[in-house]
């Protein structure tokens, strides 16, 4: 066996398969397009859903991919594993051959032995190679077909295994296509062996290594629900045209063919590895779990951020945030304190840029968020030290205060009473008051119940406490242990990894979306050029031809076209989508809303962000209108279903029936209007990009015929000047009256590599694109509609400018008659104006002098305004300190001042302090909105004795707050204006109850 390169593994795999007549395809972006169910793309099957579910048809039946993949979040998540085991990684490649309806078993089990065996390939021995099959269950039988197989190319009968439905049986979701798996294994050899130990194949994961699963997808499983009781069962059906889905990573073939027992001592990663070592200062190697998770994650946030996503607080973003700070966290174990994730970037680059050219254009952009991202993580990693220290110091208290309380009172036995029965809840005490003044010591020691016999009252910190400290600063777990321990406190692991359990519980739900079913069984019959009436005998012989389906909206907005379909919703829904199912109707009819599929169909669906078109169904002759089209959609490439309304003449004999013939128009004006904004976009995007920096990408688009929006990659807001030199740019563009040239069936290859068409985010595009020119100037892949030349825009004018998310923008603009209307409505603002102002000055001028004086005067009224409260509430001081009374020897002050905000009652609170010279202050005041300000202050001298922050926060009780804060100052709220009297009243004895 010849030692290869990862870069000449990936290339002899995707060229031995073109040899064998598939086509390579371009790998997908690493974000699902319309994709729902999917986190990330995690297999090289992804791109090809639909293509196996039906609802898409492609001009090949046979494929290779060597597809970008991501395991980090939701369901498939690697991220804790990585660094520590051999083989687990966030990003990696996953190399497959796929085979649509084309060959199945016997050709795929031949083309992988080939590979993988022969001298020509990668040359494995076959002699450390093993194969697994699918056992059987009640369902389906066990896979001999496959066993056979294995022996027809040269696999031992005693190395061939069958395992059950855990290891050899995939499905692609509940429903919908699965079927039986087999798998290639290698035999790393007894070093490879955690034990030591000489096991068989199949007792021993870290020595015998997946390296490539065949999957044989021959069943469509379907679901059935019992509507009485609830119950689902499932059903297998042969599928009438099996298929092949293979995956091997690339990683774990490296590692096979350099004889390497660890993917991280592959070529793929030592260069990364070295170079992390070299920006930490580290002077270990390949075996450290640091430099390891460095490089792994370097590789998974470079290539997240070039397919789209940012760091944020949700989603996608959120784990790419956390793939960040985690290489990050390591970096600083190894002694890096300054940014130096930014760097791997290149490196990255450098080993990637072959498969991956587009990294040499978004390098620098992702090394700038990569390096903010840093600085924002060193920021919060000082903000949570100081938040760590004080759950720290707050459960030391706790343990202080549960002492001294429960010797006094005999705590414990009562409570060890109730714990050694197994009871876990609140233990029942006689005495109710006793349980509630007592009742949060008592649920700290339920906390504490696995530390508690370890020592008199040990401290611990609360799993939940730190877990809310990793997740919201990113404190590492390890340092938090370690500073409990330094501290004296026991740390609650296990409250920690039971909330962590429960974030990814909601993590995977946040991200299981809704099950993608198989096309509706009538779409997916018109795509495959089938009548959906084939089997409807009450219909007209013309509903039942076969049917051509063409769109023909680019070349005309009419057309004289015969209706093949016609569908209603329901009223009932499908139980594992929740959406409408549609039933196949004969006819449309007056007042319901229809679904409808014209042979030949003029409407364009919505698509790339550009809104469907609208319009009307007419007789054949055009004299009568029977139905308005309301929009149009397209739920399998290459049928498109319009929404129609028919007209009140439509019933009866008169109503629209399958198989009629139509006359199609699409509202000329509304396309004309939506065209205009799309190709303005085009402009738009194009701008961006020249006055921005070529960082920006589209991150989504809407364009319907009253204005267009575009979201874009941008960390910064685009100020005033900025946009106005866009604006002037993209209106040069439009004067200059530039064709629009729009090239057809050009190969995704040609595209990209040859015309440098912009392929979008979020966007899936087949092998064969569409690119739209605009000069020089603007060359995008775009299946939509736009102007023959960019003078029918018009004019354009940008009305908006805002933050989508973390590093997104969105700019908002108006083309046409719309931009129009706004320079009308901006010209009578201007007119307006110029009469506030004087001769010279300019409209804008005017209203900012206007403004400007209104503010200053705004100002001077509230400071008036605040003065007089202070007066009025400085006036009544006397009367305040005449209703101080004393308890327990300390003068106690409970007063209330409405209309005072909280700078001004602290302010009160000190005078009030002054003139007693040794008391409590107290303070309520009704505030706007209902709520309800409390605040406590102590003097100096009584520090000892009572405690600000615990008087504020049992007053606030009352009112229907909380609160707290320091010894001798504290604030708090609530939301019970009604309830503020009675609680003041009650000051002096909480105050009492409270003094030591």
């Amino acid at each position: 066996m010849q030692s290869k390169t990862g870069s000449e593994i990936r290339e002899l795999f995707l060229s031995f398969f073109e040899s064998k007549g598939h086509r390579r395809v371009h790998s997908s972006s690493l974000v699902p397009a319309n994709d729902p169910t999917l986190l990330f793309t995690n297999a090289g099957m992804n791109q090809f859903k639909d293509v196996f579910l039906g609802v898409e048809k492609r001009e090949y039946s046979r494929a290779t991919t060597s597809q970008k993949c991501v395991r980090a979040g939701g369901k498939h998540n690697d991220l804790e594993n990585v660094g520590f085991t051999r083989r687990h990684h966030t990003f990696f490649e996953m190399l497959g051959n796929f085979s649509f309806g084309d060959y199945f078993k016997q050709d795929a089990i031949a083309y992988a032995w080939e590979l993988i065996t022969s001298d020509e390939w990668l040359a494995i021995p076959k002699d450390r190679l093993y194969v697994t099959i699918f056992e059987g269950n009640a369902d389906v039988p066990r896979d001999d077909e496959a066993a056979q197989f294995w022996m027809n190319v040269g696999v031992p009968k005693e190395r061939i295994k069958a395992f059950g439905m855990k290891d050899n049986f995939w499905q692609m979701g509940e429903t919908g296509p699965c079927g039986p798996c087999s798998e290639i294994f290698f035999d790393l050899g007894l070093e490879a062996s955690e034990t030591g130990e000489d096991k068989p194949f199949g007792e021993d994961d870290q020595r015998y290594v997946e390296i490539w699963n065949l999957v044989f997808m021959q069943f469509d499983r379907s679901a059935t629900t019992d509507p009485t009781t609830k119950q689902t069962t499932y059903t297998l059906t042969p599928l009438p045209k099996p298929s092949i889905d293979t995956g091997a990573g690339l990683e774990r073939l490296a590692a096979v063919v350099q004889g390497k027992l660890s993917n991280f001592e592959t070529d793929l990663f030592t260069p990364l590895i070295k170079r992390a070592a070299e920006l930490t200062g580290s002077t270990a190697g390949v075996e450290n779990a640091s430099l390891r998770i460095i490089s792994d994650h370097a590789r998974a946030a470079t290539f997240l951020i070039n397919d789209g996503v940012l760091p944020s607080n949700e989603g996608r973003g959120y784990v790419l945030r956390k793939i960040l700070r985690r290489g990050i966290r390591h970096g600083r174990l190894l002694g890096q304190e300054q940014p130096f994730m930014r760097e791997m970037v290149y490196a990255v680059r450098d080993e990637m840029q072959d498969a991956y050219p587009e990294l040499n254009d978004s390098a620098d952009q992702i090394a700038k968020v990569i390096e903010a991202e840093e600085r924002q993580f060193d920021r919060v990693l000082k903000i949570g030290l100081v938040k760590l220290n004080e759950a720290i110091e707050l459960t030391i208290q706790k343990a202080i205060e549960f002492t001294e309380k429960s010797d006094t009172l005999n705590l414990e036995p009562l409570y060890l009473a109730d714990y050694s029965k197994g009871l876990h809840t609140e233990p029942q005490y006689e005495n109710a008051s006793y349980v509630e003044k007592y009742r949060s010591l008592s649920e700290y020691l339920l906390r504490a119940t696995d530390f508690k016999l370890r020592g008199k009252y040990r401290a611990v910190l609360d799993g939940t406490v730190a877990f809310a400290l990793y997740e919201t600063f990113g404190m590492p777990l390890d340092f938090m242990v370690d500073a409990a321990r330094d501290a004296g406190v026991d740390f609650d692991d296990k409250g920690f990894q039971e909330a962590l359990l429960e974030e990814r519980k909601r993590a995977k739900a946040s991200w299981k979306g809704a099950t993608k079913q198989v096309a509706d069984i009538y779409i997916q019959s018109l795509a495959e050029g089938r009548s959906p009436y084939e089997q409807s005998p009450g219909v007209v012989l013309a509903a039942r031809e076969l049917p051509h389906l063409s769109f023909i909206g680019y070349e005309t907005l009419k057309a004289k076209t015969r209706i093949v379909y016609i569908g209603h919703d329901s009223g009932s829904k499908g139980p594992l989508t929740g959406k409408p199912i549609r039933q196949l109707r004969p006819s449309a009819f007056y007042p319901e809303t229809f679904y409808a599929v014209l042979e030949q169909s003029p409407f364009y669906a919505t698509s790339g962000g550009q809104v469907g078109d609208k319009g009307l169904l007419l007789t054949p002759d055009g004299n009568q209108v029977l139905a308005d089209v309301l929009g149009c959609e397209a739920p399998v490439r290459g049928v498109n279903v319009i929404q129609i309304r028919p007209r009140p003449n439509a019933i009866g004999s008169n109503s629209i029936q399958a198989g009629d013939t139509v006359m199609a128009i699409v509202d000329a004006d509304y396309r004309n209007a939506t065209r205009r904004n799309h190709t303005g976009t085009h402009l738009l995007h194009a701008a961006l990009r020249e006055v921005l920096g070529k960082h920006v990408k589209q991150a989504g688009s809407l364009v319907d015929n009253t204005r267009l929006r575009f979201d874009f990659s941008h960390f910064a807001q685009v100020d005033q000047e900025e946009l106005e030199q866009i604006e002037s740019i993209v209106n040069k563009e439009i004067l200059a009256n530039t064709a629009v040239q729009t090239i057809v069936d050009v190969p995704i290859d040609v595209a990209v590599n040859e015309y440098h068409a912009m392929a979008l985010f979020g966007e899936k595009y087949g092998d064969k694109v569409r690119v739209v020119k605009v000069g020089d100037f603007s060359t995008e892949l775009c299946g939509g509609i736009h102007t023959l030349a960019t003078g029918e825009i018009g004019l354009l004018k940008l009305v908006g400018e805002s933050a989508v998310s973390s590093g997104v923008r969105r700019v908002e603009a108006i083309s046409g008659m719309g931009a129009l209307g706004e320079f009308r409505r901006d010209f009578e603002v201007a007119q307006m104006a110029t009469q506030l102002g004087s001769a010279s000055d300019s409209p804008a001028e005017a209203l900012r002098s206007r403004f400007a004086s209104q503010e200053e005067e705004l100002k001077r009224l509230r400071r008036e305004l605040d003065e007089m409260r202070m007066k009025s509430a400085a006036s009544s001081l006397d009367d305040a300190m005449a209703n101080a009374v004393e308890v327990k020897g300390i003068k106690v002050l409970a007063h209330r001042a409405d209309g005072l905000d909280r700078g001004q009652l602290r302010t009160l609170v000190d005078n009030l302090r002054n003139k007693l010279g040794s008391g409590i202050v107290i303070l309520g005041s009704a505030q706007d909105e209902g709520k309800v300000a409390i605040i406590a202050g102590v003097t100096a001298d009584l520090l000892k004795r009572a405690h600000a922050g615990k008087i504020a926060g049992a007053i606030a009780k009352l009112v229907g707050g909380a609160g707290g804060g320091k010894p001798d100052l504290a604030e708090a709220g609530g939301k019970d204006i009604s309830q503020l009297n009675a609680a003041l009243e009650a000051a002096p004895k909480i105050v009492g109850e409270l003094l030591q």
